[in-house]
């Protein structure tokens, strides 16, 4: 089920998933050659520069997208979110290039390459599962990319997986083929979710308290051995016989 740029995906547990839209892409064949310095210079929103690209950009108000245009006549549609915007905005192309002076086919090879949609499934993911228990569909290095790679054969689809529970899906050719791929990986994703782990139980404050008075009243280590004292004990100073302190008066005889 489609609305707008959301699509509806069961989950087969008696729940729905919603695939958010968030680019698509589409090609389409004019069928005739084309002067791109003559566009560039006639047409409105556009940009042309032969030396970084050999594709004018063109950029659509409504629907809201971008197309390069090449000289063979090819055209490739990116930024819409449905299908049928795709095919709108490849339609006003070929109307203001027939307006500029370049009489297309009269059948457009339209086609959609690429849809990319986002959900969230809702709980966390173990991906380290995922990767040891699919090992064929997966790919999993978290040193180079974060997230896991799972690859469908039937439908030819790529599915980015997150730890978070997000998942973008590529790779699909209609809304159809999105929807079908969610639905045969979204049980694999439910049998490895992340369980909530209960936090380890703490101490009692008194128990906490007594553990604090004990650091903080810790003992002073003891002096090095060998290290001198700035202030001399009484009586031991060196002096000059028998250890009396230097200039101590002497005593007299009878």
């Amino acid at each position: 089920m489609q609305a707008g740029s959301v699509l509806e995906c069961p989950d087969g547990f008696g729940g729905s998933l919603l695939i958010r839209i968030q680019n698509m892409s589409a090609s389409a064949d004019l069928g005739v050659r084309l002067d791109l310095k003559q566009i560039a210079l006639r047409c409105r929103n556009t940009e042309f520069n032969p030396r970084r690209f050999a594709a004018v950009i063109m950029r659509l108000r409504e629907p809201r997208a971008t197309a390069l245009v090449f000289a063979s006549g090819k055209l490739i549609i990116t930024g819409t979110k449905s299908s049928h915007n795709s095919s709108l905005a490849t339609k006003k192309i070929a109307y203001i290039l027939e307006r500029v002076g370049f009489q297309p086919a009269s059948y457009i090879n339209f086609k959609v390459q690429n849809i990319v949609g986002t959900v969230d499934v809702g709980f966390p993911v173990r991906l380290e599962g995922v990767a040891f228990a699919r090992p064929t569909f997966s790919s999993y290095e978290p040193e180079l990319f974060p997230g896991l790679i799972y690859r469908l054969v039937q439908p030819r689809v790529v599915l980015l997986i997150f730890v978070s529970g997000k998942v973008v899906v590529t790779g699909a050719k209609t809304e159809e083929m999105m929807v079908e791929g969610l639905k045969k990986v979204y049980p694999v994703l439910l049998e490895f979710r992340k369980v909530n782990v209960s936090s380890l139980p703490q101490a009692p404050m008194d128990v906490q308290d007594g553990l604090l008075g004990s650091a903080d009243a810790a003992p002073v280590p003891p002096p090095m051995r060998g290290a001198t004292s700035d202030v001399a004990a009484p009586g031991k100073g060196k002096g000059k016989k028998g250890g009396k302190a230097k200039g101590a008066p002497r005593a007299r005889r009878g």
